[in-house]
């Protein structure tokens, strides 16, 4: 795994970003940096929990909201998400899924802890068959 300077950069600020978690109901405290192509600036967000659960916000979908804010929809290049635990986590199944109307299946996700980035995995083996991927050209459609 080759880390660029602005994937370690990126690291950093998700990092940062983490120490602004608000989960006081779970701790479970993580932070994300995204770039998306075109641009150099890293998006950052982290989880905002809420009593309600279902109001709660994942740090991935918080930074990508930033960066549609401020540049519209584009393709990232790449994602870090890191967590405060002894092994990093992967995303949830509903950011992977808004992951996927930004990228084509071949973003590289970072995985991280406080320890640094441990391993990158691509969107499409952590969710293959995106929602809007069905049915496809070459599939047979049993109704």
């Amino acid at each position: 795994m080759i880390l660029t300077k602005s994937i370690l950069s990126a690291y950093e600020k998700g990092l940062a970003a983490q120490e602004n978690s608000y989960a006081p109901y779970s701790n479970f405290k993580v932070g994300a940096a995204l770039k998306v192509q075109g641009s150099d600036e890293i998006f950052v967000g982290c989880n905002v929990e809420n009593a309600s659960y279902g109001a709660t916000i994942c740090a991935e979908r918080n930074a990508i909201w930033s960066s549609v804010a401020k540049l519209g929809k584009q393709k990232l290049d790449f994602l870090i998400v890191i967590t405060n635990t002894e092994e990093p986590s992967v995303p949830c199944a509903l950011c992977l899924q808004v992951l996927s109307e930004f990228d084509e299946g071949d973003l590289p996700i970072y995985l991280a802890n406080h320890e640094g980035i441990k391993y990158m995995i691509y969107l499409c083996e952590l969710l293959p068959r995106p929602f809007t991927s069905f049915p496809k050209n070459n599939e047979v459609v049993i109704e």
